[in-house]
């Protein structure tokens, strides 16, 4: 089943790695990144309805899905959000957007985040989805945070001992991250589940998705404490899900207000993976936003 008919299915290569993407639609570039542990698939039950305002481009991320997965490095720099972002900036103007929307959920939202912070004058607006800044996650860690997001702490353990763990284990490893919200496994097809699972089954993507977060735990923390006084000046739309950790955590309103200037949000009513729980809703938001924002 094809889950983004119309769409053009392309890959296209940056000065750093070769991004897989699907685009559709017509209008305003709006690019929509993922978390982890999945692709670009996770936009399905939004990107058909949003395509009929937008030029929709849903990429995976550097290390994930069809996307190139470089060998990390020992700063773990290849995966630094700066690079992953330097992906999304350099694949958006090929495709011919030099202004374009941004919305990132998890991991996406932290590039988002660096795009807007590195190609500003290219972002439209950002939207980020269930997740605080990255460096106020860190500094403001709990117990009951670790507990919850204990793949932050595990999947940042030097090479190779979280790659060994993980070997073999994509399938009980996925659906468990997928599962582990108030909604289970509900909110996801069975189609979209193996394609999490097939795409994570791929040993270079359990190594890539390591440097990941070995890169925000290390290098993305320096670029972020050395941009501590500059705040975002584009719009920013953050929704995180009222039942999820960064809810009972953190206080994303405020953590996105404290790094932007133009802040608006709120809650939605479910878990961590608002792209596939509340995707009416989201629509709903994005809509509005995107819509403000144009008209400033």
């Amino acid at each position: 089943m094809d889950r983004f008919p119309g769409f053009e299915r392309r890959r296209v290569k940056t000065s750093g790695a070769t991004i897989a993407m699907v685009a559709g639609g017509r209008g305003p570039g709006v690019l929509l990144l993922h978390g982890y542990p999945q692709t670009h698939a996770c936009w399905h039950r939004l990107a058909p309805a949003l395509a009929r305002d937008f030029t929709v481009v849903c990429a995976d991320l550097r290390g994930y899905g069809a996307s190139s997965k470089p060998r990390g490095l020992p700063d773990h720099s290849g995966y630094s959000k700066r690079a992953m972002a330097q992906d999304m900036s350099e694949l958006m103007e090929q495709l011919g957007h030099r202004s374009f929307h941004v919305v990132g959920h998890d991991r996406g939202a932290r590039v988002a985040h660096r795009l807007a912070l590195d190609h500003g004058e290219r972002v439209a607006s950002l939207t980020v989805l269930d997740a605080s800044p990255t460096l106020r996650m860190y500094e403001g860690t709990t117990q009951s945070f670790a507990r919850a997001y204990f793949h932050w702490f595990f999947l940042i353990q030097p090479a190779p001992l979280p790659e060994r763990l993980l070997a073999g284990r994509a399938r009980e490893w996925v659906l468990a991250r997928l599962g582990r919200g108030h909604a289970g496994l509900a909110p996801f097809p069975p189609s979209i589940r193996r394609e999490y699972v097939r795409a994570f089954s791929d040993p270079r993507t359990v190594h890539a998705t390591c440097e990941d977060y070995r890169a925000s735990a290390s290098i993305d923390l320096a670029h972020d404490r050395s941009d501590r006084r500059r705040k975002l000046r584009v719009p920013v739309l953050a929704l995180w899900g009222s039942e999820g950790t960064v809810a009972a955590c953190f206080d994303p309103l405020a953590d996105w207000r404290a790094v932007a200037r133009d802040v608006t949000g709120r809650a939605l009513g479910c878990g961590h993976f608002l792209p596939e729980e509340r995707p009416r809703e989201l629509l709903r938001e994005l809509r509005g936003f995107l819509a403000r924002a144009k008209a400033r």
